[in-house]
């Protein structure tokens, strides 16, 4: 089986679609449809569905992205072995990362590290959705829940806590709710619930039962500057909140609590620059674990 016919089978399955993985090996679209025939021939099975939406693996095919992981991790690691005696960390690392903590945690942030290794490139996500480690849309993610299936490396960065929270304009307007049956009288910013893309998300209901939010945002920076404008009373991430003195905490619910976890795929583990950049965010957020609290 040749290597490369596999390696393109990988970025197949991985993109759901040949022009898809086309363009991130950065081939033309007949060479990797040729190269995916020549392998499907020397197994004597087929390995996708061709639909009208892109490709899907088959039977067969599932079997052999196990296989095809699995020698891809070899791969890695015995490069990985051979270039000990190379000190820089190189090449280029995807995080995927909420917006809340992307944006608000990491992106100050990162810079020290690109600083430190010249040649590293980091290419930060901001964006409040999941993201596929095994189709490789991120080599790292920061995700608000552990993973529970794939061949996954989890760790858990740090608890943080969600509050309620209005501006001093609002309060000066509207007063503040003494008790949480009190939240309906009040003007609601909260998230859009068919947009949320984790469970350990969807908490509004943990504030109050009959939470109806007239303002909703898909993005947890856009509720943070919807309150801060007086649109009404929102659920804030403490840690962002605390920070802007123009917002002011509203008591009639108590916080809740969530997690942030480092997750990358364990075909990945051997590379010097996940190693290293997952050191440096887990170092960060360590060294300011005070800002979560």
């Amino acid at each position: 089986m040749n290597w490369d016919d596999v390696r393109i089978f990988l970025a197949v399955a991985r993109a759901g679609q040949i022009l898809g993985a086309a363009r991130r090996l950065e081939l033309n679209h007949a060479t990797v449809s040729r190269r995916v025939a020549a392998l499907e021939d020397a197994l004597g099975a087929k390995l996708f569905r061709r639909l009208t939406t892109g490709s899907e693996l088959t039977p067969a095919g599932e079997r052999l992205l196990d296989v095809a992981e699995r020698m891809e991790a070899e791969m890695i690691a015995a490069r990985s072995a051979l270039a000990q005696g190379d000190e820089a960390v190189s090449g280029t690392v995807r995080i995927g990362a909420p917006d809340g903590f992307g944006v608000a945690f990491l992106a100050s942030r990162l810079g020290a590290l690109t600083a430190e290794h010249r040649d590293l490139r980091i290419q930060l996500v901001p964006v409040p959705r999941s993201f596929s480690l095994s189709r490789r849309e991120a080599d790292i993610a920061i995700t608000t829940e552990r993973p529970q299936a794939g061949r996954l490396v989890a760790q858990k960065l740090v608890d943080y806590s969600l509050g309620l929270y209005a501006s001093r304009e609002y309060v000066a307007s509207n007063g503040l709710p003494e008790a949480q049956s009190d939240l309906m009288a009040h003007r609601l910013v909260g998230y859009v619930p068919d947009l949320v893309f984790s469970p350990s998300l969807a908490y509004a209901q943990e504030f109050s039962p009959e939470w109806d939010a007239a303002f909703s945002i898909s993005s947890a920076l856009g509720q943070v500057e919807a309150v801060r404008s007086g649109a009404g009373i929102g659920i804030l991430h403490a840690f962002i909140a605390r920070a802007m003195p123009d917002l002011v905490p509203v008591e009639a619910a108590k916080p809740i609590r969530r997690a942030y976890w480092l997750v990358y795929h364990e075909s990945v583990r051997p590379l010097r620059r996940i190693q290293a950049v997952a050191a440096f965010i887990t170092g960060a957020v360590e060294r300011e674990r005070r800002l979560f609290v």
